[in-house]
């Protein structure tokens, strides 16, 4: 058994790798099932592939048989058989990602790679294996980006001429919108994925996956920074890449990549509404906090967080921070416990004790009762 790919590559730069990937010369998922077992894990297999993922406490492990592929057609899934760790190091996307540390007891920490590798580490450098990599496999154009901005690496001359070429030459319209889906988002939810997009913008990629797709990094970074830890910083910054797209045809792109219907409705939501909430937003002059809630209030935080980017930011960040968690201490059991009647009255009481509060004008619970009781009347 062998610790492969980007783990060893991690490792060899003196980081800890989150996850690890483990090549075995044999059944890889029968193997996974006694690790399962004897760690108190969980097993997923995939059968077609002849791989498995032991999720165990907070850490997950992918192990592989080793395997050569190949590909029927360009952007095609390929068909894979067994082979030897030489060959499945071969079949990778870029050189650094094609190193192995030995796990086999008598052999441990044994380092086998392909050719280059280990130069191509030290120069922090990105190469593919071979000319038709990026053609066999177009999501190698994304992880190129990727792995770029992440790692810091600068894609080797001919690494780049070839991804160019594949890009104008329409690689990425012969593999699934689902399988691009999934590495932008990869992509987008990266630290560095502001870096990330200037390399897409770079090799033409964004061009290549939507004509009307494009990055305004100064826009993308300062919604970014308004972002809260409860948002999607890859949904903000799909939202803002894609601005220039109408609604129909922005959801229709959406569908294609295969989004849930909930990051779709994020996304198309952000995109499509945070430029009218800017106009509006810088037409409040000293907006007061209960006028942020009126306007903001059951809007996505992405929505918010570009609306501040595209308009004055102080009142998107007030909101994102402080407006939109306050909350009354008193609910509508206390006022029907006051005598004030079950319907519309009731949750208009809340609303103007809930405004009150937010302005600064009253605090505590009690007095957030007597406000709510003199707006219905009592």
């Amino acid at each position: 058994m062998h610790l492969v790919g980007g783990a060893v590559r991690d490792l060899m730069l003196g980081g800890a790798p989150p996850d690890l990937d483990l090549v075995v010369e044999g059944d890889a998922i029968a193997l996974a099932h006694v690790l399962a077992e004897r760690m108190g894990g969980t097993v997923t297999a995939h059968e077609q592939f002849g791989t498995a993922t032991v999720a165990a406490g907070d850490r997950t492990y992918d192990l592989a048989g080793a395997r050569r592929e190949r590909y029927s057609k360009p952007g095609a899934l390929p068909e894979v058989e067994p082979a030897g760790l030489e060959e499945d190091l071969q079949r990778r996307d870029f050189t650094v990602n094609a190193m192995a540390i030995s796990l086999t007891p008598g052999r441990e920490g044994e380092l086998q790679c392909v050719e280059g590798a280990s130069d191509d580490l030290t120069g922090r450098r990105l190469r593919i294996l071979h000319d038709r990599s990026f053609v066999d496999d177009p999501t190698r154009l994304l992880r190129l980006a990727r792995y770029a901005a992440r790692l810091g690496f600068e894609p080797g001359s001919r690494t780049s001429k070839l991804a160019v070429n594949a890009v104008m030459g329409g690689a990425l319209a012969t593999v699934s919108g689902a399988r691009i889906g999934r590495e932008l988002l990869l992509l987008l939810g990266e630290p560095g994925a502001l870096d990330g997009l200037d390399w897409c913008h770079r090799l033409g990629l964004l061009r290549a996956l939507s004509p009307d797709l494009d990055c305004d990094r100064e826009l993308a970074g300062g919604a970014l920074a308004l972002l809260p830890a409860d948002g999607r910083a890859d949904l903000l910054l799909l939202a803002a890449c894609s601005r220039r797209m109408g609604d129909r045809e922005l959801r229709e792109w959406l569908d294609h990549l295969d989004l849930t219907a909930r990051e779709r409705e994020r996304v198309a939501t952000a995109a499509q509404d945070a430029p009218g909430y800017g106009e509006r937003l810088q037409g409040i002059p000293d907006v007061r906090p209960s006028q942020l809630a009126e306007l903001l209030r059951g809007r996505p935080v992405e929505v918010v967080a570009l609306a501040g980017a595209l308009g004055p930011t102080e009142p998107a960040r007030r909101w994102l921070e402080e407006t939109r968690h306050v909350e009354l201490e008193i609910d509508g059991q206390d006022l029907v416990a006051a005598g004030v009647s079950e319907g519309p009255e009731l949750g208009r009481a809340l609303d103007q004790a809930l405004r009150r509060k937010l302005d600064g004008e009253i605090a505590g619970r009690e007095a957030e009762l007597q406000a709510a009781l003199a707006a219905a009347g009592r």
